[in-house]
């Protein structure tokens, strides 16, 4: 229940701010369903991408009311030609050639990038049908990376009754260096404020905490806090640190005294996707959080990758939480 809390004040904080999403994959019945939904809640405006007349049709069928909804065709669009100049010129250089660029940005994913990219919505929500690669392709060629952030990660809200945590990263990364996982930090960091509006506290998990083993992989962790705390004094982070440090006080000041963050973490950096995936569904599964994500961060604006297998109450959160995030 903790879980429906969170989300159900995320959405309400998205409402208050009135953005703009875009869901690329009208063809999807859960997208058209969402849609209408995140209108009639006041959640977001909505427009969605494809045949105006088609769109229409399956709405009928489906019962989906698609007032206040925009609909924009790609391959009729005024848009295609100014889009596929900007991305001929940004990708010209791996040999895109102007016809491919416009055969390019008539797909619904990519149409939808550029529109987030020139600033026409605040973030796009796709994967329910297409592949987390074609979305990360999108992603990457049309909106790009945020300043100073070197890689695109991921984080997942974990609900604990008592308190929400955010885990990263736990889903994209194999093995980052040191530089990355400092990236991933400050993007984690940022994240959870936006949607929890807690003050973020960032542990770089270890099987060491401050000295106690010697090896490279806990070097990686301890030059990664020191590039968070060069590129962002304003955070609270501490490295390397073990689990139980970061988050139990009673640890936390014994291992690692004086220190600001150990014992009171809320955002928690694994050192590679091993750690952070078995980490995240051992929360889950034996320790009963609820798992919110994994969320894409690192972009200059939210564009977000559902599960095929998403709901529509999926999209709905997704779109909601990219309105935090914009």
């Amino acid at each position: 229940m903790a879980e429906i809390e969170l989300l159900n004040q995320i959405r309400e904080k998205a409402s208050r701010r009135r953005k703009t999403i875009v869901l690329p994959e009208s063809h999807d019945e859960r997208v058209l369903k969402a849609a209408e939904a995140l209108t009639k809640e006041n959640i977001a405006s909505i427009i969605t991408l494809g045949n105006e007349n088609k769109i229409r049709e399956d709405a009928a069928k489906l019962g989906v009311n698609l007032t206040g909804i925009r609909i924009i065709n790609p391959e009729t669009s005024d848009k295609l030609s100014d889009f596929s100049n900007i991305f001929y010129n940004a990708r010209k250089h791996k040999g895109v050639t102007i016809e491919q660029a416009r055969e390019t940005i008539k797909r619904d994913l990519f149409f939808g990038g550029m529109m987030v990219r020139e600033g026409m919505v605040d973030g796009s929500v796709s994967g329910s049908f297409a592949t987390t690669g074609d979305v990360t392709r999108a992603s990457i060629f049309c909106v790009g990376l945020g300043a100073g952030i070197s890689i695109l990660s991921s984080f997942f809200l974990m609900v604990f009754p008592e308190k929400v945590y955010s885990f990263a990263d736990c889903a994209v990364n194999p093995n980052p260096t040191a530089e990355q996982l400092a990236d991933i930090a400050i993007s984690t960091a940022d994240n959870h404020k936006k949607l929890t509006g807690e003050e973020p506290y960032i542990a770089m998990l270890s099987f060491s905490t401050k000295g106690s083993a010697k090896h490279e992989l806990v070097d990686k962790v301890r030059a990664a806090t020191n590039f968070v705390q060069q590129k962002r004094p304003d955070l609270f982070v501490d490295g390397e640190l073990q689990f139980d440090a970061a988050i139990v006080d009673g640890v936390g000041r014994k291992k690692a005294p004086g220190s600001k963050v150990a014992g009171r973490a809320n955002v928690l950096v694994f050192p590679d996707l091993n750690s952070g995936n078995i980490g995240y569904k051992i929360a889950q599964r034996l320790g009963g959080a609820e798992a919110v994500g994994p969320i894409n961060q690192g972009l200059k604006k939210p564009f977000f990758d559902l599960s095929r297998g998403c709901s529509v109450d999926d999209i709905v959160n997704t779109a909601a939480i990219a309105c935090l995030m914009a």
